[in-house]
């Protein structure tokens, strides 16, 4: 269990004040390189107790109890286990968001580490490893570093910050609502709205150093479906007697390729609509009365995302209807398009620039994951970049990728997030000079 009992003093490191009217880039690296030992100890712990989406109670008592340290006003409860502390400057201005995400994923860890997870948990209705494979525990340890810099410099801030701590990022669990979404609809932003919101996401597919960051679409939208197709069941050996639901499947199956291929403008912007599975039949000789087919959609734009969802049922119904079967499509609305604002991006570049190398600084392709951070960014501009954790001396194509049991982020990339983040807090917030 999780020793909250145990003092990191991670928070009353820095007693030295500052003597400027506003706070400088310099002192952002200061106050980042005095407690970079704190924020990797603190994710060690994390790392070693790993809670899944929605289950993230002892993590969210840890978080919340550092952020009354740092005399934060704290909200506890949100979304079922999501924690917000607010923090007020010193003098009156805008509002903005950090936002960390804290669940892990049901994965059972293979990495040598002497505080490598042991935990266990149910899941889908079996006992499986708890790993935090996605880098959550990395983001939760480096925002409350970030909360423990922009404390120490509050007089100097012009405007308040609103630190998210979020579960179920990777998903609720089924029959539950949580996420982004969740914190929204419970009103995140109903009694005030930031007027900007900020997030990273850890990345093994770039070296320690490296901070990749895009203009307008980043990351896209993820929507599962499940096609039912139904047939009559008959003899294998009688097939004209029945309604083949297999037969029916694949043409199913190609004929949904065309919304890709020959349907949306891709131009425009990518998609893509995969099948993940498909189940039906028992025997070899038994032609079965259904067939469940399993898929995701991944778009880029919202509008092209509306149009996927509503020719793929058409498409479905009618494919299946030239050989006699009928079909129904259920579509599960997943997390929404990642845009970052571009005018955002434009003001935060430079600021970026100043924590690593300019060459460091890259622009990244496409990225067909999905992000719940999404939500937030529909209700007010965002900015969401990445954070490179693969040791410089390690081959970026054979490296574990995010969500491996083998994921491994490197502790020197931590302190690059803290001080980013702390650098675009302060920038917003005119408290740089």
């Amino acid at each position: 269990m999780l020793n909250f009992k145990q003092s990191f003093s991670l928070f009353t490191l820095i007693t030295t004040p500052l003597f400027f009217s506003q706070a400088s880039a310099a002192d952002a690296k200061q106050l980042t390189t005095n407690i970079e030992a704190k924020v990797i100890e603190l994710r060690r712990q994390l790392h070693q107790y790993p809670e899944l989406s929605n289950r993230e109670v002892k993590t969210s008592k840890l978080v919340a109890e550092k952020l009354r340290r740092l005399g934060l006003e704290v909200q506890t409860g949100v979304a079922h286990t999501g924690v917000v502390g607010m923090l007020k400057g010193g003098n009156p201005g805008p509002l903005i968001a950090l936002r960390a995400d804290m669940d892990a994923l049901p994965v059972t860890e293979k990495v040598d580490l002497p505080f490598a997870s042991k935990a266990t948990a149910e899941y889908r209705g079996n006992k499986v490893g708890v790993m935090h494979a996605c880098g959550h525990d990395t983001h939760v340890a480096m925002l409350l570093g970030v909360a423990h810099n922009l404390t120490k410099i509050k007089d100097q801030l012009a405007g308040d910050v609103m630190f998210i701590f979020q579960p179920a990022e990777e998903g609720a669990p089924e029959g539950e609502e949580g996420g982004a979404e969740l914190m929204l609809k419970q009103g995140l932003f109903a009694e005030r709205k930031p007027e900007k919101v900020f997030g990273l996401h850890v990345s093994s597919s770039m070296h320690t150093g490296t901070i990749a960051l895009r203009s307008g679409p980043a990351m896209a939208s993820e929507d599962s479906f499940t096609i039912k197709v139904k047939g009559k069941q008959t003899h294998g050996s009688r097939p004209w007697q029945g309604v083949d639901p297999i037969v029916a499947s694949a043409q199913v199956i190609n004929s949904v390729q065309t919304i890709i291929s020959r349907q949306v403008d891709v131009t425009k912007a990518p998609a893509v609509v995969s099948f993940g599975a498909i189940n039906g039949g028992v025997r070899s000789n038994i032609i079965p009365d259904e067939v469940e087919l399993i898929g995701t959609i991944r778009t880029f734009d919202q509008a092209m995302r509306k149009d996927i969802k509503k020719r793929l049922g058409e498409i479905v119904t009618n494919a299946a209807a030239t050989l006699g079967a009928t079909a129904t499509t259920k579509i599960d609305d997943g997390y929404p398009v990642t845009v970052n604002n571009p005018e955002l991006v434009a003001k935060m570049r430079p600021v970026l620039a100043t924590v690593v190398d300019e060459g460091k600084l890259i622009e990244p392709s496409l990225f067909t994951g999905a992000e719940d951070f999404s939500y937030y960014a529909l209700e007010t501009p965002g900015f969401f970049f990445f954070l490179g954790v693969t040791p410089p001396d390690q081959d970026l194509k054979t490296v574990a990728s995010n969500h491996s049991p083998h994921f491994y982020a490197d502790e020197s990339a931590f302190k690059i997030g803290v001080e980013a983040m702390t650098k675009l807090a302060m920038t917003e917030l005119n408290a740089t000079k």
